[in-house]
């Protein structure tokens, strides 16, 4: 069974929402390439398109645009996509995952080209993330935890 990590990107809102594609919904993103539009409805999103923006096979090396096919190649490059700061003029050997999508990519990037009906992100209370519910779900049962603890002493 192939199983995908999406993370898609909104140019509009600078979010990005991930999501674990597996089953028809990923074969529907196999052998496709870097830079192909391809429909929400495919993957769980109705109504809106992608765009294939690159990805990382299992052992995490970046997709290349400009390298064919699904293997990993040696490349000698000089900026862009696998490549951190460069010295103007050299030139580096690095190892890269080919643009298309195969049973080993791990994880893909889609960028949003047209939105949909429904919103791709779940609307929070402003200023609320998950680790701030959680310090206050963890705050929250601490008094309590506290507060039975004054009452058994009272007790006593």
């Amino acid at each position: 069974m192939v199983e995908f990590k999406v993370n898609i990107g909104d140019p509009k809102t600078k979010k990005t929402v991930q999501k674990v594609v597996s089953g028809k919904e990923a074969e529907a993103l196999l052998k496709k390439k870097i830079g192909e539009k391809i429909s929400g409805d495919a993957i769980g999103f109705a109504g809106y398109e992608f765009e294939i923006t690159g990805g990382s096979d299992y052992c995490g090396f970046p997709m290349r645009r400009d390298v064919r096919g699904t293997a990993r190649k040696k490349v000698l490059i000089v900026g862009g996509v696998g490549i951190r700061k460069n010295v103007p003029g050299r030139k580096i050997r690095k190892t890269v995952a080919g643009n298309t999508i195969y049973s080993k990519t791990a994880q893909i990037n889609l960028k949003v080209l047209k939105h949909g009906a429904s919103p791709l992100f779940e609307e929070k209370k402003e200023g609320e993330s998950k680790a701030e519910e959680k310090a206050a779900e963890n705050l929250a049962e601490e008094k309590k935890h506290k507060h039975d603890e004054k009452a058994e002493e009272k007790a006593e």
